[in-house]
């Protein structure tokens, strides 16, 4: 066997974090890089050593390139994956993997029909932080599990990123740029969401960006930028969620899972790695019980797919995970909307956990 041939379509910020990650891993090998700006591929191709290089047309028409990794803007993530899926190759999508549920659906069947997978991000929950957080709590150490706390508030991502338009825009906002990371997490610790309720607001109508070229351009924000949210998993648990982008006090990162016999506080989602802190039944203070490191960030969930496909069983991170995820949001957006309860159709199987064993250095291939 060899290295499964990779390609990137989108060269904008999260690229960087992406390929550095894969060109480090022995069982991929970066082969092209594609952006309708053609400039900005030839860019991250030379900063990288990335041999092809041009529009999104020199990764789908590449004869070694297997998977394609699409880092498009999010309203482009199915049409850019659809088009891999006509070429013949394996995606990984940056979240979301879809905008609505029909587009979803119709890139699952797509693939399906053409005997390829797909795989969506994220991936942090193949790092070290959220895998032992999913052993401790299989063992047993926090009792049944019944509730989950999350927390997600900044004042906004205007003040650092260059271009933040979109991510207040259609695809974006805090629940869908944000919340696949706390929801997926939700749903690898309790399986599957069987209905939600979401109220949402929006501070103002307008930002600036404050920082880049662009700095002190004004954008329209067009989806609500506070959300709070509740789900009902269908073994029975529920959660509490607040996903906000208009918080002056920044608090990242708290996932807080309540068992019978003790509280669990979990590694940041947007993280691979973190602390494991655990509050027993009468204890006084918190204990901790493990501090992860990961030896690799992004692109973790595109080398367990490339691993998987020359194995010939399945990859974790899958595309019906990241749908289901899709249908969850929806369903809080429409609760938005109507002020009520609403089912989520979808389900999903919850896949295992890593072998103690797996390692992202080893040439595997």
């Amino acid at each position: 066997m060899s290295a499964v041939g990779v390609g990137v379509i989108g060269a904008g910020t999260i690229s960087d974090a992406y390929i550095k990650s894969m060109r480090s891993f022995p069982d991929l090998k970066v082969h092209a890089i594609g952006d309708l700006r053609p400039e900005a591929a030839k860019e991250k191709a030379e900063q990288y050593g990335i041999e092809t290089h041009g529009g999104p047309d020199v990764v789908l028409n590449h004869p070694d390139v297997e998977i394609v990794v699409n880092l498009t803007i999010p309203i482009a993530h199915v049409e850019v994956a659809l088009a891999a899926v006509a070429a013949g190759k394996h995606v990984w999508s940056e979240k979301p993997f879809s905008l609505d549920q029909d587009s979803g659906l119709k890139l699952l069947s797509t693939a399906q029909d053409a005997g390829l997978r797909l795989g969506c991000a994220p991936d942090t929950i193949l790092g070290p932080g959220l895998q032992e957080s999913r052993r401790i709590i299989e063992r047993g150490e926090i009792g049944t599990p019944l509730t989950a706390l999350t927390l997600m508030q900044s004042p906004g991502p205007e003040s650092w990123h260059p271009n933040p338009a979109f991510l207040f825009q259609e695809g974006a906002g805090p629940l869908w740029d944000i919340g696949p990371y706390y929801l997926t997490t939700l749903v690898q610790l309790f399986g599957p969401v069987a209905a939600v309720a979401g109220l949402g607001s929006k501070s103002r109508e307008k930002r600036t960006i404050g920082s880049g070229p662009l700095a002190g351009t004004e954008f329209d924000v067009t989806v609500p930028t506070h959300v709070s949210a509740i789900a009902r998993f269908e073994s029975g648990q529920s959660s509490q969620s607040i996903f906000s982008f208009d918080s002056p006090l920044p608090r990242a990162g708290f996932v807080e899972i309540t068992g019978s016999e003790a509280t669990l506080a979990v590694p940041d989602p947007n993280r691979f790695d973190g602390e494991i802190k655990i509050r027993r039944r009468g204890a006084e203070n918190w204990e901790t019980l493990a501090n992860t490191e990961a030896s690799a960030e992004r692109g973790t969930g595109v080398l367990d797919m490339a691993r998987a496909i020359r194995e010939n069983r399945p990859h974790r991170a899958t595309g019906a995970l990241a749908f289901h995820i899709v249908d969850v949001m929806a369903s809080i957006t429409e609760s938005i909307d109507t002020g009520a309860f609403v089912d989520v159709d979808s389900t999903v199987e919850v896949a295992a956990i890593l072998p103690d064993d797996w390692d992202v250095s080893a040439a595997t291939l």
